[in-house]
């Protein structure tokens, strides 16, 4: 079994438990909320830079070219393909805060960074890959039937960006250069590894929860 198989299959309980979550439910029927779903996306903005600063940081600890290559264009896409889409939703995103579950979570990844572990370091940024990759085509099931029609659905490039086929690719990628490294890292390494995609995987469903509660800060 390859690590991506079993850290996948050990965080069965954390997939449900998202999509059984009121916005990823409003989103594939459509019933979500507009402000919350621009809130969301604000954050996702602001989630997004620090996440393209961690990919970049894989780029720079790798020491395979097709590596760093992968990461730093994944980092790139980050900040450009994707904030084209909350731009286009959301009217000033230099008007958004990042929340504290936002903040959470990329204070968690890019400290990953900061203690030189490249194999714990990469397993921390692939739920975020997976899991959106994950949820996109479920969401497609369920908001487009069989032909995956989207038409008159309000969340349709979302979902589409999500559930494409290039994304699914990249996917792909990120989860073949984790499976390398984890097959070459000792023990101790690998369950830092399976720590690291278990705690990023919970930050998803966080994040997710706290764009429909449109967490704030309380003080």
């Amino acid at each position: 079994m390859t690590f991506t198989d079993d850290t996948w299959s050990r965080i069965a309980a954390i997939r449900t438990a998202i999509d059984e979550l009121p916005f990823v439910r409003g989103l594939a029927d459509g019933t979500l909320d507009r402000q919350r779903f621009v809130h969301y996306l604000a954050q996702d903005a602001l989630y997004l830079g620090d996440y393209s600063r961690a990919l970049a940081g894989l780029a720079a600890q790798s020491t395979v070219a097709d590596d760093a290559l992968f990461w730093s264009r994944s980092a790139a896409s980050a900040l450009v393909v994707e904030r084209e889409l909350h731009g286009s939703h959301v009217a000033d995103l230099s008007a958004a805060t990042m929340s504290p579950t936002c903040r959470a979570y990329t204070s968690y990844l890019l400290a990953r960074q900061t203690e030189g572990c490249y194999p714990v370091a990469a397993a921390a940024v692939l739920p975020c890959y997976w899991i959106y990759q994950d949820v996109g085509d479920d969401l497609l099931r369920a908001a487009g039937g069989a032909d995956g029609d989207l038409a008159g659905h309000p969340y349709a490039d979302w979902i589409s960006m999500y559930a494409d086929a290039e994304f699914a690719e990249s996917v792909e990628q990120a989860k073949a250069i984790v499976d390398r490294l984890a097959a070459s890292a000792d023990p101790a390494v690998v369950d830092r590894m399976h720590e690291a995609f278990a705690t990023a995987a919970r930050y998803e469903w966080m994040f997710w929860d706290a764009a429909w509660r449109e967490e704030g800060w309380p003080v």
